[in-house]
């Protein structure tokens, strides 16, 4: 997992993912680079600590918990698990090692060609599934930028 060294301001364990790294920070909270017992990696969002007692803030995350839920599709990360009422609240989804496509561009200039193509057709596949679950790709909690779109290894 790409994911920075574990160091002892992360949690050990989230549910049931040990938590190996940590992949990034968002607006409602922190993702984890997590792997269960059978070894299945995966992305655990905790949301703030300072957003744990509050009420609207947890319903809210149990929204896009909801939402991501009802996401089906080849091209979209598959819910785990996720423990709304635990002290923490968390999700976890499928782990996507390919870098976003805001840092493929950054690193490596304009898409072209196949490379394009793959991904365009990648993307029209992940808005159809998300449209058909009703869900609209500007709701909050779901961005629709280059900053959150994971690339897999084969650049799709």
């Amino acid at each position: 997992m790409d994911a920075r060294a574990h160091s002892s301001d992360l949690p050990e364990t989230v549910g049931p993912y040990r938590i190996v790294g940590r992949l990034g920070m968002g607006g409602m909270g922190v993702v984890y680079a997590g792997v269960d017992a059978s070894g299945t990696r995966a992305a655990v969002k905790l949301i703030h600590p300072a957003h744990t007692g509050d009420d609207e803030f947890v319903a809210r995350f149990a929204r896009e918990v909801g939402v991501l839920r009802r996401v089906g599709g080849l091209c979209t990360a598959k819910v785990l698990g996720s423990d709304i009422g635990s002290g923490t609240p968390w999700v976890a989804t499928e782990y996507v090692p390919g870098p976003t496509l805001e840092r493929r561009a950054q690193d490596d200039g304009p898409l072209s060609g196949d490379e394009l193509y793959g991904v365009a057709a990648g993307l029209g596949e992940a808005l159809t599934a998300m449209h058909a679950a009703g869900v609209v790709h500007r709701a909050p909690g779901l961005p629709f930028n280059p900053a959150q779109i994971l690339l897999d290894p084969l650049r799709n």
